[in-house]
């Protein structure tokens, strides 16, 4: 992905200089399930607005901001402004509305959110409650030595798919999700946030299309680099490599074949009305 040199994004909150802040650790969603499966290693999103804390975690002071973590940074800001730029066009154009950028918080260690604290327990995530996403650029590392899932694009896939969050509570799909998901069974859930991560992939196929167009950025490779990610960290492929049998009635995100190929259908038709998993009969 050509990225440098390349216009960066001004809305960017950083607080990676502020070090670890007290505040419990979100549980539940992905992070929650994650941690329990590889050691730590989490990826995707708790997009539901209901959270929980708990624990504390102390500490607080200035930390060390390497020249690594600046360089991440500044290719963040470079990929939140290719969304932003994608779907100022995409929204008017296919959904009549215009769109509201989002916040990236990029923060080290431990920082609060109305959603529960961000973490390495909880991953990158949007919250839907401030209208923020959080990330801590570490999790790229953790995606290359843990995952399996380098390349830039594979790390531009996780901004492009936390910002897909955002989109779908742009277009009022998100809360009327999430308020289905708290009055459901968990099972029930469960098979709703499976939908809300493949639409959220499906959209982020129609950035990565629209990024493509509008900027030429995508090189050799990138795609192929996104759909591996995709494979990576499908719920039935981390599962296996816990050491467990795949139960679907627990998946929370879709399989590794359907992660990347709803990523894949937006990516090939570049229109949102092609990623309406919640009308798919299958998925």
């Amino acid at each position: 992905m050509e990225w440098r040199g390349r216009r960066g994004s001004s809305n960017i909150e950083d607080r990676r200089a502020q070090g670890p802040r007290r505040g419990g650790v979100a549980v539940g969603g992905i992070g929650g399930v994650l941690v329990l499966l590889l050691l730590g290693a989490v990826f995707g999103v708790d997009v539901s607005p209901f959270l929980q804390g708990g624990g504390e975690i102390g500490g607080s002071g200035n930390v060390e901001i390497t020249e690594a973590d600046q360089e991440a940074a500044n290719f963040v800001s470079v990929v939140l402004a290719d969304t932003e730029e994608v779907w100022a066009r995409v929204l008017p154009e296919q959904a009549g509305m215009s769109y509201q950028p989002v916040t990236l918080v990029l923060y080290k260690g431990v920082t609060p959110s109305p959603c529960g604290s961000a973490s390495g327990a909880t991953g990158p995530f949007y919250c839907p409650q401030d209208k923020k996403v959080y990330l801590d650029t570490d999790f790229f590392a953790t995606m290359t030595h843990e995952l399996g899932a380098g390349g830039d694009f594979a790390a531009a896939y996780v901004v492009a798919h936390e910002v897909a969050h955002h989109v779908q509570d742009e277009l009022g799909i998100l809360g009327k999700a999430n308020k289905y998901r708290m009055q459901a069974s968990e099972a029930e859930s469960n098979a709703v946030s499976v939908r809300i991560e493949l639409q959220a992939d499906c959209f982020s196929g129609v950035w990565a299309r629209g990024a493509d167009a509008q900027f030429g950025s995508l090189q050799q490779g990138d795609i192929e680099e996104a759909v591996n990610a995709a494979h990576r960290i499908g719920d039935d492929t981390l599962q296996r490599n816990a050491g467990r049998v795949p139960m679907p009635h627990t998946f929370t995100h879709g399989t590794s074949e359907q992660r990347a190929r709803w990523f894949m259908r937006g990516y090939k038709t570049g229109d949102i009305g092609q990623c309406d998993t919640f009308s798919a009969r299958q998925l």
